[in-house]
């Protein structure tokens, strides 16, 4: 049985199943992309709900493991060397994940070498350092506290530049099943989520004209009926 004690984390969210990846974690895009992936490849985990409307994230425990007190965070009590790895940052844990789940399943999600890997990584990074941030500000200035500044070119700004990044999603899938091709990959789970919270939580399909991106559209409704993603977008279950 691995402990997992010097963690401080685990004091507030002790783990039930310490031998498993323990995911800390919200269902906001950036929570369900390391859900959906460990869903599809079938690590076992087990999730752990840390919740905005108490600052659980801004708590000395979760701190204690990402210093920048975001979701997700995940230890893995057999990371490297079978130590246990805390890691941070919904786009590396994806990466890792990758590589970790690659000598069952010989790289399904990310290639293990060559041109594909780097491909595949520089277009989660396009979601990191583009999509997500400015999709997170349209949905700031649209259904947050944002909507109500009088002052509409903050919102717009932040508009143009997300119609601006899913034209050049859009023309990459053209002629294409999937970001890679014809291969689903952690580059796809990493986007995705974003896409679909436009259209769902903000409610800004309409505004940005989601719906004029049709190769966007295309994907994301196959993404959606991935059995792995419908039920990592719930993971971990909100209170009810």
């Amino acid at each position: 049985m691995t402990d997992l004690k010097a963690f401080p984390i685990t004091r507030k969210w002790p783990p039930q199943y310490p031998d498993r990846i323990q995911l800390y974690s919200l269902p906001t895009p950036n929570g369900v992309k390391v859900a959906i992936m460990l869903e599809e490849t079938g690590l076992e985990y087990e999730p752990h709900l840390v919740r905005f409307d108490a600052n659980e994230q801004l708590s000395p425990e979760f701190s204690s493991l990402n210093p920048n007190s975001k979701i997700p965070a995940i230890i893995d009590p057999h990371g490297p060397g079978d130590a246990p790895l805390p890691l941070f940052e919904s786009g590396a844990i994806l990466i890792y994940l990758g590589d970790k789940a690659a000598d069952g399943q010989a790289g399904r999600f990310l290639p293990q070498s060559g041109a594909a890997r780097y491909e595949t990584i520089q277009w989660v990074m396009f979601q990191m350092g583009g999509i997500g941030p400015m999709f997170g500000q349209v949905g700031f200035f649209h259904k947050f506290a944002g909507k109500d500044y009088e002052d509409k070119r903050p919102r717009d700004r932040y508009v143009a530049e997300a119609k601006r990044l899913l034209g050049v999603l859009d023309r990459r899938l053209a002629g294409r099943a999937w970001v890679m091709g014809e291969t689903y990959s952690i580059a796809d789970m990493a986007i995705f989520p974003w896409v679909n919270v436009l259209n769902t939580f903000y409610g800004a399909s309409d505004l940005v004209g989601l719906q004029d991106f049709k190769e966007v559209m295309r994907v994301l409704e196959t993404f959606l009926a991935r059995p792995a993603v419908a039920r990592g977008l719930n993971i971990p279950a909100r209170p009810t």
